[in-house]
């Protein structure tokens, strides 16, 4: 199968893209983290990536739609794929249809307010790439509970980013949603709920529709 996890920046879609792929054994596609790995090995790509996404901007399209057009290909990507991340905008849409087909694109819905407190609250270990929501009022330092190094704040989890990411999110990525509602592709979920919650609301979704998927599901 071939899947796109659409929705807004804090939505929660990388840890739902990690859910599924594990659940239904497929590739998971993070552009967030291939253009992470630019910005670590400090890549022409990468520092042109850093400058960009701290402004809260998107990246141009033909730099992402190389690195998924090149990422597919590979062998790890022949039982299916899940994109996180991409596409953003239609010229990218439509240019991921020429060179893949897609059979489901799911769309994770939270509200805006909703979205700046989790990102207020997210933490990242700088070393096992761990996320956590903490608790901002009972201080600022806390600690990877697998490594135990200090958890970090990304530097485009600040509020001000966040609310000009969601500005350009529905500028430039919410047709994306009409986009594919129009090919009869589009499933809608809210993303409100646990974390929990809305993985079971996903993996309802797809197991209802395709019932030939519980025979291959390890529950």
């Amino acid at each position: 199968m071939k899947l796109i996890l659409l929705g807004p920046p804090g939505a929660g879609k990388g840890t739902q893209a990690a859910k599924i792929a594990e659940r239904y054994s497929l590739a998971h596609i993070s552009t967030g983290d291939m253009l992470r790995a630019e910005i670590a090995s400090e890549t022409p790509l990468g520092i042109r990536a850093k400058a960009l996404i701290e402004a809260g901007e998107l990246v141009p399209d033909d730099i992402i739609i190389g690195m998924v057009e090149n990422r597919i290909q590979q062998p790890d990507c022949e039982n299916g794929f899940l994109l996180d991340g991409f596409p953003r905008t239609i010229a990218q849409a439509e240019s991921l249809m020429e060179f893949s087909d897609i059979d489901r694109a799911v769309c994770i819905e939270v509200p805006d307010e909703s979205i700046v407190d989790r990102m207020a609250r997210r933490r990242v270990c700088p070393d096992c790439k761990r996320t956590y929501s903490v608790d901002i009022d009972e201080g600022d330092e806390f600690y990877c509970s697998e490594c135990g190094a200090r958890l970090v704040a990304r530097d485009d989890d600040k509020p001000e980013t966040v609310r000009h990411r969601l500005e350009v999110y529905a500028e430039q990525t919410f047709p994306l949603i009409e986009f594919f509602d129009g090919k009869a592709l589009l499933s809608r979920i809210d993303g409100s709920g646990t974390v929990e919650e809305v993985a079971q609301n996903i993996f309802d979704l797809f197991e209802e529709k395709d019932p030939y998927w519980e025979d291959d599901v390890d529950c």
